[in-house]
């Protein structure tokens, strides 16, 4: 429906609604007001239908910046009842100050599988809080592409209401012999590297996030170095989508599965291991390549976005 496109292209910040909506007459019913038709992207269209998007139109600048108010308070008071209910800061009876880091250092080992206790931490005993972290990163690249996907659409508006003038010019780097000749030996020593520390996030420092970084920042010299052509041979939208939807529904259900086993005290299938050993830590290591492919596809799908539109 064109109301529902016109509202997609005010989201993105390329259509003022107050330009497409007269002020002088507004429908007061919903009812056919004739036979008349009206041209719009070639194809007839009754001016009923007309009516009722100027109407759709009118009704959602009026009730969304009540709704969004609205919504806003829900959101300022459930976060001060939840201050309020907090223990005083420093008290004796908080559990950060007593019996939560004793435990991860005493039994954390023993419990997890894991050298790293940071590794153990984050995605055993706090999983709940990395799983909130990988979908706030996978909202924000919806959020992004949303904003800053170009469409025909938008291309069409931006070309009527801007003025034609010559684009400035740009840096083509695949051009350059240097980045080019230095890319061929950098960018397979990034990505081993990462693979490096994501696989070995539980044995020592590292883990999902920091080599999902160093994957990302791989894939950007690449396409820099060598062009997004190049790059889409093996990670283009549909391999970005099929990624991160794996990697985000693998954490979710192994985590619900911890979550169902441990709050009912059931006895899992999935064993720590051998303390050490690269496979071992249980659910960590399979869960520290999911947060990296979520890092790695987010920092790779802003880069695209930001630099050409699209990923």
């Amino acid at each position: 429906m064109k109301s529902n496109e016109t509202w997609k292209s005010w989201l993105r910040g390329d259509l003022d609604l107050t330009d497409t909506l007269p002020e002088a007459q507004m429908p007061s019913a919903l009812e056919p007001t004739g036979t008349e038709t009206s041209q719009t992207s070639g194809e007839e269209q009754p001016a009923s239908m007309k009516t009722l998007e100027r109407w759709e139109l009118h009704l959602f600048q009026k009730l969304y910046p009540f709704f969004a108010v609205l919504m806003g308070l829900a959101i300022v008071v459930v976060l001060m009842a939840t201050v309020f209910s907090l223990p005083r800061f420093g008290g004796e009876d908080v559990p950060a100050n007593n019996e939560v880091a004793e435990r991860y250092l005493a039994d954390g080992i023993e419990e997890t599988g894991a050298i790293n206790f940071v590794a153990g931490m984050i995605l055993d005993y706090r999983a709940f809080d990395t799983l909130g972290e990988s979908h706030v990163l996978f909202t924000g690249v919806c959020a992004v592409i949303l904003l800053l996907e170009s469409t025909e659409e938008v291309n069409i508006f931006r070309r009527k209401k801007t003025k034609k003038r010559a684009p400035a010019p740009r840096l083509d780097l695949t051009k350059d012999p240097i980045l080019h000749q230095a890319a061929l030996f950098i960018v397979p020593i990034i990505f081993l590297f990462g693979i490096y520390v994501v696989f070995n996030g539980h044995l020592s420092p590292g883990g999902g996030f920091s080599g999902g970084a160093i994957l990302g920042a791989g894939l950007i010299v690449y396409a820099s170095a060598f062009g997004f052509e190049q790059t889409e041979r093996f990670m283009n939208r549909k391999v970005f989508r099929m990624v991160t939807l794996c990697a985000l529904c693998f954490y979710s259900l192994s985590k619900c599965y911890s979550f169902f086993t441990g709050a009912n005290h059931l006895e899992s299938f999935i064993s720590p291991g051998t303390p050490g050993n690269i496979f071992s830590a249980g659910l960590i290591l399979p869960l520290n390549i999911a947060v990296g492919a979520v890092v790695a596809c987010t920092m790779y799908g802003l880069f695209s976005l930001f630099e050409r539109g699209k990923i």
